[in-house]
């Protein structure tokens, strides 16, 4: 299983108070297993592919050969999961998703038995005294629960495990930012909002999540937004030296982000940096339309080259009445209506958004500020919607 970098999770929306939904004493079990080896988690995670990669061998050739980004990869995606566990509604499709994107690695059922085992063992060793025949009957449910979504998923899917494409642009907008244009040989199906994975020739086997950030296009075109962040093999080997003519392979579309012009709700849409992309796309498939869903983007970023994209985005707006950019930076500046603070003081600054439809999009810190404010501030979390795998 992968996923991105580790967060802090999310405030559960009933942490205030008791939970008004049934927990059952799978999930109970779990989480409070969970929360003691959490502390301990990049052990848990060495513990973890040191005991898959014994008891199925053929696996390391999946992975790259450094693993300090695999492994918070899988924390990510651990903390992920044991938060939705008891939100089959929305955990459910996210499984699906991730089996269908894992067949780009050749997993096969096989392999789901391995994990699980190496799951539990790591588990179980940084659990110690927590560790009972109770809490590992609850961890061997809960995993099967999601190997069978993945694998269901996995089997289903008739559509390549990936698309094969060749860069044919990449612009330099800054030390750390560029523009990367890919052509694919086929379309890639998604809808604007969604983000797939991504292999380069320059990191092999590091697969990184990016996100369109146009709508579909006729020819097929996909456009990137890509920061390299500290740390980030992937990221900053696509900003510094991706070139026309390298070939990418292109993983099926993931993630929940998008607008419904048909659900009669207006839309708050949170981006920082290159966590635009997202609403970007959605923005550009809006643009199609002359009447829309209300949409309010509130653009932010440190210093003002973070907001690359603001003049594009007003130029947008002009033409669109149903669109309005508000531009938030943490610096001084002079850009006319900027909102100064981070973008979690800036949307709650204007209320709860009771009658709104929020996407969030940015790092995990940004994400987890600002839906952790917001909830605070009285907005429902079946209100908010946010993919949990945005940087590296």
């Amino acid at each position: 299983m992968t996923a991105n970098a580790v967060v802090s999770p999310i405030p559960r929306q009933d942490s205030a108070g008791p939970s008004t939904d049934p927990v059952t004493a799978m999930v109970q079990l779990v989480r409070d297993s969970f929360t003691v080896v959490a502390p301990q988690a990049e052990k848990v995670a060495e513990f973890f592919y040191a005991t898959l990669f014994s008891i199925a061998p053929a696996t390391r050739e999946m992975f790259p050969v450094n693993m300090q980004v695999q492994r918070s990869r899988l924390l990510r995606a651990l903390v992920h999961v044991v938060q939705m566990v008891d939100r089959p509604d929305d955990l459910i499709p996210f499984l699906r998703q991730l089996g269908r994107d894992h067949r780009k690695f050749g997993v096969i059922a096989s392999h789901y038995e391995a994990v699980g085992m190496a799951l539990l063992a790591a588990v179980k060793q940084y659990a110690k005294d927590a560790w009972t025949d109770e809490v590992e009957r609850a961890w061997a449910e809960a995993y099967t629960i999601m190997a069978r979504a993945m694998l269901e998923a996995s089997s289903a899917d008739e559509g390549p495990a990936w698309w094969p494409g060749t860069v044919v642009e990449r612009l330099r907008l800054g030390r750390d930012l560029a523009i990367v244009r890919v052509q694919p040989d086929f379309a890639v199906p998604y809808h604007p909002g969604q983000y797939v994975s991504v292999e380069t020739p320059q990191r092999p086997r590091m697969w990184r999540y990016l996100t369109p950030a146009t709508a579909p296009r006729e020819d097929g075109l996909l456009e990137f937004h890509v920061r390299a962040v500290q740390g980030g093999w992937v990221s900053r080997s696509i900003v510094a030296t991706a070139q026309p003519g390298d070939s990418w392979r292109i993983g099926p579309p993931m993630g929940r982000i998008r607008v419904d012009r048909n659900a009669g709700r207006e839309v708050l849409m949170v981006a920082g940096g290159t966590g635009l992309a997202p609403m970007r796309a959605i923005i550009d498939h809006l643009a199609q339309w002359g009447e829309n869903p209300r949409v309010q983007l509130f653009y932010g970023g440190r210093v003002r080259p973070d907001l690359y994209e603001l003049e594009n985005l007003q130029l947008i707006a002009s033409s669109n009445p149903w669109l309005k950019v508000t531009p938030v930076l943490e610096t001084e500046s002079k850009i006319a209506g900027v909102e100064r603070g981070t973008l979690a003081d800036a949307v709650t600054r204007h209320g709860a958004w009771t009658n709104h439809d929020v996407l969030v999009s940015g790092s995990p810190q940004m994400v987890r500020s600002t839906v952790s404010r917001m909830l605070v501030a009285g907005t429902s979390l079946d209100r908010i919607t946010y993919d949990p795998f945005t940087v590296d």
